[in-house]
């Protein structure tokens, strides 16, 4: 195969500038020679018109030649040009052979000088989306994680970034938060991305929102445990706009888009307020709360019926877990102290008794 085939299927392949590879290709093989022949003046070069790589060295013109590789002698060097003069330096072509070693070597270099190119290819294209939402497709998903194809570049969607219990299948659309761009690969990886963070959910509001995305309703906070459940803080910068029913949309056309992005974890959307007791009455959803007391600044009791115990708590602790974060508070559940029906109608079996002795002794009197 011709050396320009190669450079063509090069900038097919890998979209490369023609004369940057001729260059790499150049640079390669002069460390190659280099390697070979440390103390020469050699140089490499790309010749368009016989589409080879032309090496060659620059010799010194003497008397007598003691070193053909590095010398030539007045008689032939005039031969080839006349006004040549003893000790000028005369670029010919270099036939010294190299070995199987050295164009391993030169193999090694050119491959990684294009690599280089491409990584940074890479990262001047998608820096500037670090943070935002990028759609692509399912690749490949292993025990490790999932490899996204995002046009011509691939991504990398660790385990670790999953909503758990997600599946991913190949060929499947897949949309995420593009978390960081490396300038190098790490573990064969340049770009990261995330489902699993708030920032993510963060994103997703403000593409199906668009008072989000103006700033006419404002995020305060939110906490995820991913695949279970998100508690998301809302104010409105606008007293004519609902923060919660803007969020919802109407009949839920806001919020579906992003519960089917989620699969089945649920989202609390809450109200912003000024009030502590408020915030955590909200953060305890959907569990009711009849009563808080504010005992510092990093804690307070909270009271439940029985039957609202367990829905405050949530799945393995979530729910109130979650809530803790939203308020920064840590939330201890206390048990209420209201009578059950049974007593009720002990007292009030024992009020009608006193009201009849009562009347009775009237009566006698």
């Amino acid at each position: 195969m011709k050396l320009s085939q190669v450079i063509e299927e090069l900038v097919e392949e890998r979209g490369l500038d023609r004369s940057v590879l001729s260059a790499i290709i150049c640079e390669g093989l002069l460390v190659a020679y280099k390697k070979r022949y440390p103390d020469l003046p050699l140089n490499v070069a790309y010749n368009k018109n016989s589409d080879e790589l032309e090496v060659t060295v620059d010799k010194k013109v003497v008397q007598n030649v003691e070193d053909d590789l590095a010398e030539i002698s007045l008689r032939k060097a005039r031969a080839v040009k006349k006004d040549i003069d003893l000790d000028d330096m005369m670029p010919l072509p270099f036939e010294g052979p190299i070995g199987r070693i050295e164009i391993l070597k030169a193999k090694q270099i050119i491959a990684q000088k294009i690599r280089s190119i491409e990584y940074e290819a890479i990262y001047n294209e998608f820096k500037p989306k670090e943070g935002t939402i990028v759609h692509g497709v399912v690749h490949k998903a292993d025990r490790h994680g999932v490899t996204v194809k995002i046009e011509d570049a691939l991504a990398f969607l660790p385990r670790s970034l999953q909503i758990p219990e997600e599946k991913y299948v190949v060929g499947y659309s897949i949309r995420a938060l593009l978390k960081e761009v490396l300038t190098e690969p790490r573990n064969e990886n340049q770009l990261i991305l995330d489902r699993s963070s708030a920032e993510f959910l963060m994103k997703l509001f403000e593409l199906e929102v668009p008072e989000i995305f103006e700033g006419l309703v404002e995020i305060k906070r939110i906490v995820r445990a991913p695949g279970y459940k998100s508690k998301i803080v809302v104010a409105s910068n606008d007293p004519n706009i609902d923060p919660v029913g803007t969020c919802v949309g109407v009949g839920g056309a806001r919020i579906k888009p992003i519960l089917r992005e989620l699969g089945a974890e649920k989202i609390d959307i809450i109200e912003a307020t000024t009030s502590k007791e408020e915030l955590i009455r909200k953060s305890l959803k959907p569990a009711e709360v009849n009563r808080v007391e504010i005992l510092d600044d990093k804690t307070a009791n909270v009271w439940v019926d029985e039957d609202q115990r367990s829905v405050a708590i949530g799945k393995m602790g979530k729910n109130i877990a979650l809530a803790s974060q939203l308020t920064g508070m840590q939330l201890n559940l206390v048990k209420n102290e209201a009578t059950t029906a049974e007593e009720l109608f002990e007292d009030s079996d024992e009020d009608v008794q006193h009201e009849e002795s009562s009347q009775e002794e009237a009566e006698t009197e």
